[in-house]
């Protein structure tokens, strides 16, 4: 791999250099040799400065003058011939740059090279993302969006060129590079100082598991997360210590079960590990009742095994039964057509899942089912984010999205390691409990989905909360949830889950008096996100949220209070 243009330049302008400079040897010793005359007719030649001179301003033809003496004819003649000797060798050196400047590799090498100093100036956090398809794209605007610095590494073309198309508020240095490559990830970003995590959710399972091994390998210290799309493969990454493994197929089929089992806790998931900013999605909830699943791939095999698991009955319909394992009593067909839908039971089925790989096939048996079915509950893979259209228009109650799922997972990850903690407590809780905490998060949200974040009582991100710890002040969660200018009003977010050393407690109350060393998990609007900064750094306004107290704190209040005391 070229590391420098300079060693390339130098390479390919090597022969047109060396053709000029004997050009301009030649051209000059040639016009000392020939014979002239001064301006008294004595004989003259002229000397290697005037001859260089002369040759200088006039090989390039620039200009032209006959100094310090008119020449002669033999003078004349020989600067005839070193014009036509020196243009031909400026016009080859001119055409040997334009050829370099045109030259894919130079271009790449340029490129390159320029990227890599960006990202060697980087002077905050920023994620290394390996891959910009559907997944990667999403996530990258996502975290752009909330000022976030991305690193994009991909070996398509297409897809770095989209990259820079993309309006995304901040810098993205994209690199056409093959991540599987060790020295590759170094180029990007890996071994620097303030690379916060690694990222791989590129389609081939094999190259994210090199990506994760070679990651963990280089830099132990780096989050790494890793799309898997096998059980083996995220086996695999966990044992090389990989942080997350993210599935998208097992990753819905849980969320099914769970949609079916608890609607609210599946609503309260759904909206905390959404994409923020995006409309709060408020879908039916599937019915309890025998499923039909068409295409045994990988979300139909998932789904297929989970509905087992919690007892519920599920017919496969598949057009390869035998090659594709399916169980016996599987039904050979696509689903596209009305007689395969009827033998595996559409009339008496609660809900059906188009889950093939080709987006015109699951439209095809969403229409199908429909007219066989009106009341049925209505699940469909769309394998293409260009399709969502098509998606929209037809008549589906859950869209899967597979690379929406995978953002929204990882992105939840990346924002609010908390979450998962908190989603396995929120589960082990009754109806009712999931019932009042959808309301709440529902009421605060605007019809959005909500950020998550975590927060850290530290030196380094709450310094206003950790001086007045130190001067013996009660910092409760109240002077953290309010609005730094009216402390009577609630900013709109919830604190979901509070850690502190070995205890966690859900929905902390506002009088949770907090401790350093805490960390909290919040969900609420981008907003009260923003508010809440001001008094985490701002004593004088942490003082006023906790005891409605407020005093001047700058250089000149200082001044006079102390005037005042003396």
């Amino acid at each position: 791999m070229v590391r420098s243009v300079v060693p390339l330049i130098l390479r390919r302008m090597r022969p047109p250099l060396l053709v000029l400079i004997t050009a301009y040897a030649v051209a000059v010793v040639g016009l000392t040799l020939m014979p002239g005359q001064d301006d008294q007719g004595a004989p003259w030649r002229m000397d290697f400065f005037h001859a260089f001179y002369v040759i200088t301003y006039t090989a390039p033809t620039i200009g032209f003058g006959e100094i310090p003496y008119e020449f002669s004819g033999a003078q004349r003649l020989w600067v005839t011939i070193s014009i036509y000797i020196t243009v031909l060798a400026w016009l080859y050196a001119v055409g040997t740059i334009i050829s370099l400047i045109q030259d894919p590799a130079f271009r790449s090498a340029v490129k390159r090279g320029r990227l890599r100093r960006a990202v060697r100036q980087m002077s905050e956090p920023f994620y290394l993302v390996c891959g910009y398809g559907d997944t990667g794209a999403l996530l990258v605007r996502a975290l752009t969006e909330r000022r976030r610095r991305v690193v994009v590494v991909d070996h398509a073309q297409d897809a770095i060129e989209s990259l820079e198309l993309r309006d995304l508020g901040v810098d993205v240095p994209g690199f056409r590079m093959n991540a599987e490559i060790p020295e590759n990830l170094t180029t990007a970003g890996l071994d620097h100082r303030w690379c916060a995590g690694v990222v791989a959710v590129m389609d081939d399972d094999h190259a994210n598991l090199k990506v994760a091994v070679a990651s963990k390998l280089q830099s132990p210290s780096t989050t790494v997360i890793a799309r898997a799309g096998s059980s083996e493969t995220a086996a695999n990454m966990a044992s090389f210590g990989t942080d997350a493994v993210v599935d998208a197929y097992s990753g819905f089929a849980e969320r099914l079960i769970l949609a079916i089992r608890s609607p609210d806790m599946h609503r309260i998931q759904d909206w905390l590990t959404g994409i923020p900013a995006t409309e709060l999605p408020d879908r039916p909830q599937p019915p309890e009742g025998p499923w039909l699943i068409c295409g045994f791939g990988r979300l139909g095999r998932a789904v297929y095994h989970a509905l087992r698991r919690h007892g519920v009955r599920a017919v496969i319909v598949d057009d390869a039964p035998k090659s594709n394992g399916c169980p016996p009593d599987a039904i050979r067909g696509k689903g596209t057509e009305a007689h395969t839908l009827r033998r595996a039971g559409i009339e008496s089925a609660a809900g059906l899942l188009a889950a093939t790989a080709d987006d015109a096939d699951n439209l095809s048996i969403v229409i199908t089912a429909r007219q066989l079915n009106s009341s049925l509950y209505i699940a469909a893979r769309e394998n293409a984010l260009s399709n969502k259209p098509l998606f929209r228009e037809a008549d589906i109650d859950l869209t899967v999205e597979p690379s929406y799922i995978l953002a929204s997972r990882i992105l939840s990850r990346l924002n609010a390691p908390l979450l998962e903690d908190f989603l396995e407590q929120a589960r082990a809780r009754d109806t009712q409990w999931h019932a009042a905490l959808a309301d709440r998060i529902q009421a605060i949200a605007g019809g959005t989905v909500p950020e998550t974040w975590t927060l850290r009582i530290s030196a380094a991100r709450c310094p206003a909360v950790i001086e007045a710890l130190e001067q013996g002040m009660d910092v409760t969660l109240a002077g953290l949830t309010h609005h730094p200018r009216d402390r009577h009003t609630a900013l709109d977010c919830i604190p979901l889950l509070l850690l502190r050393e070995d205890e966690s407690v859900l929905l902390p109350s506002p009088e949770t008096t907090l401790a350093s060393g805490d960390r909290i998990l919040f969900c609420g609007t981008n907003t009260a996100l923003g508010a809440m900064r001001t008094p985490l750094r701002h004593i004088n306004n942490l003082r006023y949220m906790l005891t409605g107290e407020s005093r001047g704190d700058g250089l000149v209040w200082r001044y006079l209070a102390r005037r005042s005391a003396r």
